[in-house]
């Protein structure tokens, strides 16, 4: 087939890779100037960045196989540690090696400053959700479904998983995501819980090995070009004046919505409706500043508004650079960037005043505004089929997975093995 994908976020590139690997004719078009979407490398004095703080887990394995397939060695670009929820103060969660069930059930165990009660209640909740095959209600949310949990265990562990991987407040969340995917982080095989984080930027870790395979193996690349209009035609659509025999939309909900319209106005209702939930990353310095691990939990409440905070200088070389993660961050957000830095800065020097060896001070702030959906129970996702030839992918597009890397990645495969498919 000749293919257009239109959008280079790591959807469209993972759909692309797909496609081309498959000796398909693809051309890539990317309204920015560069590939990488919402997960990207952004400069800063000289430092390369990133718009947030991304994590990948050992059960990404749609990523893995794509970073690996274009070259980019995960074992080189990604710290692999067990999966820890550990806080400043020493409390700690971490899954030892093994089988994931067992290693978790030992985790909980070992675990201090839980009193025994508490460590068997997760426990007995976690084996009821696995006796029922990790599905439940699907108009509960995550705080209606472990309500029965001791009010340390969510606030320690419930409450941390959930923001970090819905990017929705346990009260707002939808519980049957959230089991989907502690079955798949926890229980899914030997190290699928693993903590994979990114020793590059972004854009080193996939996006520019992504767009080199490309390159080498035929694909156009378009950066900088906004596609303008789809219209369909006999057989396939023309794109911008070009014929395609068929088209992966992988842009935003907006974008892809203001294209879709005249083709399904319905589509474009449901991308349109959906809601968006703000990430803030404030990255603060301390020269000197070094964190016992890559990245710590963090006890956040009305006055303290990072839940986790990642050492730069371990991960990247950057000394001192500490980047605090602030998910569900709307009522920080509206507050604005001067109230946000000064909390955190606060926060920081409460919770990390042992690591700190100097003077602390702002380096730089970054709010993704529209960082992933509100993941709420009876969410409507737009559906990947939108016409014939015509399919959406992106962590937005209906599927079992939160916004996350692995969700856009495995829905830019599923939509070009489903075009494959109907030919």
């Amino acid at each position: 087939m000749r293919l257009a994908v239109v959008g280079g976020g790591w959807a469209g590139l993972a759909a692309a890779v797909e496609a081309t690997s498959r000796g398909h004719g693809v051309t890539l078009f990317e309204m920015a100037s560069a590939f990488g979407g919402r997960a990207r490398r952004i400069d800063h004095d000289g430092l390369a960045l990133d718009n947030g703080q991304h994590i990948l887990i050992g059960a990404y394995a749609g990523t893995l196989r794509m970073m690996a397939l274009v070259g980019a060695d995960p074992q080189r670009l990604l710290w692999r540690m067990p999966l820890s929820l550990a806080y400043p103060d020493g409390g700690a969660l971490t899954l030892p090696r093994g089988a994931p069930s067992l290693a978790f059930a030992r985790a909980v165990l070992a675990r201090r400053g839980w009193p025994w009660r508490e460590r068997l209640a997760l426990l007995v909740a976690a084996a009821g959700w696995a006796r029922r095959a990790f599905r439940c209600d699907e108009h509960l949310t995550v705080g209606q479904l472990t309500a029965g949990l001791p009010a340390t265990v969510r606030a320690d562990l419930i409450d941390p998983l959930c923001i970090a991987a819905l990017n929705t407040p346990a009260p707002h969340a939808s519980a049957s995501v959230f089991l989907r995917v502690l079955h798949d982080a926890l229980f899914a095989g030997a190290g699928s819980a693993d903590l994979l984080l990114p020793r590059v930027d972004l854009g080193a870790l996939w996006p520019e090995a992504a767009t080199a395979w490309l390159a080498q193996h035929g694909t156009l690349l378009r950066p900088g070009h906004r596609v303008g209009a789809l219209h369909p035609l006999e057989s396939g659509w023309d794109v911008d004046g070009e014929p395609f025999d068929a088209v992966i939309l992988a842009a935003s909900p907006v974008e892809a919505a203001r294209l879709v319209e005249p083709v399904s106005a319905q589509w474009a209702e449901c991308a349109r409706g959906m809601r968006h939930e703000p990430i803030a990353t404030v990255i603060l310095r301390s020269a000197g500043a070094r964190l016992p691990q890559p990245m710590l939990a963090l006890r956040h409440g009305a006055s303290e508004p990072a839940q986790f905070v990642f050492d730069l200088g371990l991960l990247r070389g950057i000394d001192g650079a500490l980047a605090f993660v602030i998910s569900g961050a709307r009522p920080w957000v509206e507050r604005g960037t001067q109230a946000l830095v000064q909390a955190t800065l606060a926060q920081a020097r409460t919770a990390l005043g042992g690591q700190l060896k100097g003077p602390l001070g702002p380096l730089r702030t970054i709010i993704e505004k529209r960082a992933t959906f509100l993941c709420t129970p009876d969410l409507r996702r737009p559906p990947q089929g939108i016409a014939p030839g015509l399919l959406a992918a992106g962590d937005y597009v209906a599927g079992p997975y939160p916004a996350t890397l692995e969700g856009a990645v495995r829905s830019g495969i599923a939509a070009a093995l489903a075009l494959e498919a109907t030919r």
